[in-house]
């Protein structure tokens, strides 16, 4: 059964307390949200995602969209509920308040965009789009240009899509064939068509801006050569009314295992009218600005179906009557007892509480992180926070997209055959959260990354964003004490993980298929490690609380046990990876082509 309730006291402890002495200080811009604002916030983006998202979640997957005549029909109620959602300015929630945004942090916009893809992933995609549309448009864009689009944008007037992949190339964008030919006006003709395109067409605004990579006449091959255009569905007027179609249209829409009420389309543009975005040639770094925002974005969507799936699973846990503890009858007066006593049921719920609330305070550190990028006062601490960010960005999108499907898994064995079987509502979990893992750039691309941009870049500058408060953590929590345990085994977690980065630095140079061989366990390894880092500082928290606090110890009760699972059964992970890391590529590699 989809249940769903927002899981406000643990967004408000990773808001509030768990990062407040993250190194970034203080950001005067964002003195106005204080605690008591951010919570009604976040109690009505809760109420939002509860009563007006979640019951729309499995009749849209049972409908999906529909596409006629070139025009997509999202499923029943979706149109009012966005509706709703734009009215209520949870469009603009970050945006810029030049734009008619509220400029919220992101810290509390991440938040707000767990509990819209945990109610509803399907409907979060149309603006979680746009607002990465913006985005690129903000950063790029000419002054003409953001006066025409950004409000519509902000406001959920209008929408907003990214237009990359053609079926010819796929994650090869340098082979993309779309053209854009300038006109003496100093638009351009942009033709050629488009795949997997989330939110192409449908019915939801009125109107549709497309950012379209295209190539120009005599460019150069490859990325070098590509270009970004604004391509509207309709041309707007001078007064920001409509005006006429512009040669874009929906060939047809996917038909997927999942997200079934988001529209995945084909596109096509025949001569449509466009206009540059930022400068020619460089139509890459200016998407990598809405890409990178979509990519923390999908790890967030990870997330949220991970915390979905696990409160469906508890659910059904504490109802479902099969067998007996193994310690005891705990419910004499009932034929069985809930098989939430089994420990092997505990052993999965457990699991999925651990990745999603390791996942949840990560992401609150990352969302620092980029609050302090863009509003700090400090050069040096928004090099570092820029530093984090660009470091964490995989690791978030792959990391967290990983374990959401794991969780969404792990709820349909909670169910057994129930869980297999559509009426039980969780099998959709595993179906939605399929693809996060793979659009935005697959999980393995992430990995790539990682290891081959991330780790070299400015001589491990990116690293030292977060080996040097991990260790500096480590050294001032050694000792004796109830934390000691957790301490020595992030230590030899990080310990691992610092072995994993000379061992693939020293190799890879030599031979490239070394990195490449070992990147995605060694990003499982960095995320597992920030996670573990993040639970000992909660426990810290939590400890404090419980020997001092008067209020919540149920609840910081159980963020220590928690984080003590999450020790003990999880983060020991960490080695196997180092382990994998040090064998290199040798039997990964070794079997020819033609023996598969």
């Amino acid at each position: 059964m989809q249940v769903y309730q927002a899981p406000l006291r643990d967004m408000r402890f990773v808001l509030d307390e768990l990062h407040s002495d993250d190194g970034f200080g203080d950001l005067p811009a964002l003195s106005e949200f204080t605690p008591e604002l951010t919570t009604a916030v976040m109690e009505e983006a809760a109420r939002f995602a509860q009563e007006v998202l979640a019951p729309l979640n499995r009749s849209g997957d049972e409908q999906g969209c529909v596409h006629e005549n070139g025009v997509v029909r999202t499923p029943e109620g979706f149109k009012d509920a966005y509706r709703q959602f734009a009215a209520g300015g949870w469009t603009g929630l970050a945006s810029d308040p030049a734009w008619g945004g509220q400029g919220l942090p992101e810290t509390v916009n991440k938040l707000v965009e767990e509990m819209t893809c945990s109610a509803n992933l399907s409907f979060g995609l149309y603006p979680g789009l746009s607002h990465g549309a913006a985005t690129a448009l903000e950063s790029h864009g000419s002054e003409d240009l953001k006066r025409r689009y950004m409000p519509k944008l902000v406001s959920g007037e209008w929408s907003g899509t990214m237009c990359l992949t053609e079926a010819h190339c796929g994650t090869d964008i340098g082979l993309l064939r779309t053209r854009a030919v300038p006109q003496a006006d100093g638009s351009y003709k942009v033709t050629g068509s488009k795949i997997f395109i989330s939110a192409g067409e449908h019915d939801l605004t009125q109107n549709i801006i497309h950012l379209v990579l295209a190539r120009m006449p005599d460019a150069a091959p490859g990325i070098r050569g590509i270009s970004l255009f604004l391509v509207p569905k309709f041309l707007p007027n001078e007064d920001g009314s409509l005006g006429p179609s512009n040669g874009v249209s929906c060939g047809a829409i996917e038909h997927k295992m999942g997200l079934k009420a988001s529209a995945t389309c084909q596109m096509n543009f025949d001569e449509a009218t466009g206009w540059l975005i930022g400068e020619a040639g460089k139509g890459m770094a200016a998407m990598f600005t809405m890409m990178n925002t979509e990519r923390v974005s999908v790890g967030i969507q990870g997330l949220g179906v991970g915390e979905a799936a696990y409160q469906a699973a508890v659910w059904y846990a504490k109802d479902r009557l099969q067998g007996r503890s193994l310690s005891g009858t705990k419910n004499p007066g009932g034929p069985a007892d809930p098989i939430i006593v089994h420990p092997d049921v505990r052993r999965m719920l457990m699991t999925m509480r651990a990745f999603n609330e390791g996942c949840r305070a990560l992401s609150g550190w990352v969302s620092r992180a980029l609050d302090a990028e863009k509003h700090s006062t400090d050069p040096e601490v928004q090099q570092r926070a820029a530093d984090f960010v660009a470091l964490m960005t995989p690791v978030v999108k792959a990391l967290f997209t990983d374990l959401g499907h794991e969780s969404a898994q792990l709820a349909i064995q909670v169910y057994g055959g129930h869980g297999y079987i559509r009426e039980s509502g969780v099998e959709q979990y595993a179906r939605d959260a399929r693809i996060a893992m793979i659009y935005e750039g697959t999980n393995g691309i992430q990995a790539l990354d990682l290891v081959g941009r991330k780790l070299g870049a400015n001589t491990g500058r990116l690293l030292r964003s977060f080996f040097h408060p991990v260790a500096k953590f480590i050294e001032e929590s050694g000792g004796e004490g109830p934390m000691k345990p957790m301490i020595d085994a992030l230590g030899k977690a990080f310990g691992a993980l610092q072995l994993s980065t000379a061992t693939i630095a020293q190799r890879g140079m030599a031979d490239p298929e070394e990195a490449g061989a070992a990147a995605s366990d060694y990003l499982r390894l960095l995320g597992l490690v920030a996670m573990g880092y993040c639970f000992a500082r909660a426990t810290r928290i939590a400890g404090l609380q419980l020997m001092f606090g008067k209020e919540d110890k149920a609840f910081y009760d159980a963020k220590i046990k928690t984080a003590t699972f999450y020790f003990e059964r999880i983060l020991p992970d960490a080695t196997a990876r180092f382990l994998a890391i040090k064998a290199g590529k040798k039997s990964m590699m070794a079997l020819d082509a033609e023996a598969f």
